[in-house]
């Protein structure tokens, strides 16, 4: 493939989502203020100071911002690779043994997926511990349902295809069977379906952030931010608009990324999608 073949869109994506991480990994250096100190006044406006202006607390908005998007990457990209490996592997083992296994484990995915996803983290968040390696592993595990159905459905196609029956009549093993000869012909669409569900997974921390059991407080991240600074709206204060345009631009950068993967490689095989 060559850089003159990416699109315009795909870039603009690219290049939204290098920005973002370099926000994330830079933050200490590049904010001018500290994720949780107090610089000035409430809503301050932006001025040649406070370039963003101020939130509810008197805090800058721009390091929130920055060291924002540290927390809200991280949480997310951690879930999303947790997910993703749950997801694979439980899915390419139901769709290499059959039987009995493939039936319990997609049953008790279809039991997962017929409860509300919100309500359920909501319910389960509330009543464990308020700590960020449980969030991300309730994200994960909820998140993992969606991969599991694209990864069977991927899986069942290429299980049936030569090279991984010869392979079988080798007496190559199953973990041999999903490593190295279903896993390297399926990254294409998986690679399109983790930019899908890392999309989710920033929209949905930013919403439990917002309702109060993502990411607690003073740390930062753009749902938080949002939820801090909702009452200035009222007032005609802008606090609350930016962070929710950063969490907006980012899926958009997102989304056009995972758009050009899924042009690319809609003609390969391997793809009976959300059956």
């Amino acid at each position: 493939m060559r850089l003159r073949e990416i699109p315009l869109t795909a870039w603009i994506g690219i290049l939204g989502i290098l920005f973002a991480f370099f926000c994330a990994v830079f933050a200490s250096l590049i904010a001018p203020f500290g994720e949780r100190e107090i610089v000035a006044g409430v809503w301050e406006p932006a001025n040649e100071l406070y370039l963003l202006g101020t939130d509810n607390l008197g805090r800058d908005l721009l390091s929130r911002l920055i060291y924002g998007a540290q927390t809200t990457l991280f949480v997310s990209l951690a879930a999303s690779i947790l997910s993703f490996s749950i997801g694979i592997f439980l899915s390419f083992t139901a769709a290499v043994s059959g039987g009995p296994i493939d039936q319990g484990l997609s049953r008790l995915n279809d039991l997962m997926m017929s409860i509300p996803t919100l309500i359920f983290a909501l319910v389960v968040l509330a009543v464990l511990p308020q700590n960020i390696f449980i969030l991300i592993a309730v994200m994960a595990i909820l998140d993992s349902t969606r991969v599991y159905r694209l990864g069977r459905a991927v899986a069942l196609d290429i299980a049936v295809m030569e090279f991984v029956e010869a392979a079988k009549l080798r007496g190559e093993g199953r973990m041999w069977i999903i490593f190295r000869e279903i896993l390297p012909n399926a990254l294409s669409p998986l690679l399109a379906e983790f930019g899908l569900r890392f999309a989710f997974s920033i929209l949905f921390l930013s919403t439990l952030s917002f309702l109060g059991l993502g990411i607690q407080p003073p740390a930062a991240d753009w749902g938080g931010m949002v939820k801090d600074n909702k009452d200035g709206i009222i007032f005609g204060i802008q606090a609350a608009l930016i962070p929710g345009g950063a969490i907006a631009a980012l899926a958009v950068c997102v989304n056009m990324v995972v758009d050009w993967l899924l042009k690319r490689t809609s003609s390969l095989k391997g793809g009976r999608g959300d059956a």
